[in-house]
């Protein structure tokens, strides 16, 4: 699959997962996939995650990265085809995929998910839309780079990430 393919390819896993959002008037439906690629072997699926999936008010990115914490460390050894590398060690060189810009301020007072994936340490972000102003000035693309972590916006979607996240707006 080419580079270009596989990232359409993620992104639209992600659009799958914001498509699962209950849609509420005061937020966006947003997906997330976290994709490890390890050495000589095809990319891997770590976890996703959609808007509102777990309890709290929780967003996309926040949600992928607890589901992959949940996971035992024997699936998770499986999963990615080593026992010597921790769940940290393998999101320094993961990918997050999410349908749209990462927060970087919450009106619930919540951590942002761009604060998440720094402190995560991951490694590339592909964005499929910026954030719209709807409700917050967004900075979150600026405050991955400011970190250190690469962003990389994903062409052609942009349309469909919105649409579906302004579902029940």
């Amino acid at each position: 699959m080419a580079d270009t393919d596989s990232h359409i390819h993620f992104l639209r896993i992600a659009l799958e997962e914001a498509k699962k959002c209950t849609p509420v008037p005061t937020a966006f439906c947003v997906g997330c996939t976290l994709v490890y690629r390890p050495p000589n072997s095809d990319a891997v699926v770590l976890a996703t995650g959609y808007s509102r999936e777990l309890p709290g008010n929780t967003h996309a990115e926040a949600n992928a990265l607890a589901k992959l914490e949940s996971i035992p460390d024997s699936d998770f050894s499986q999963l990615t085809g080593s026992t010597e590398l921790s769940k940290r060690d393998v999101l320094a060189q993961a990918d997050v995929y999410t349908t749209m810009e990462p927060c970087s301020v919450r009106t619930s007072g919540l951590a942002p998910c761009a604060d998440a994936l720094i402190a995560a340490r991951v490694k590339r972000c592909f964005i499929g839309v910026g954030e719209p102003d709807d409700f917050v000035n967004c900075e979150g693309a600026q405050k991955l780079k400011n970190a250190g972590v690469e962003v990389i916006w994903i062409d052609g979607l942009q349309e469909e990430c919105l649409k579906v996240a302004r579902n029940g707006h």
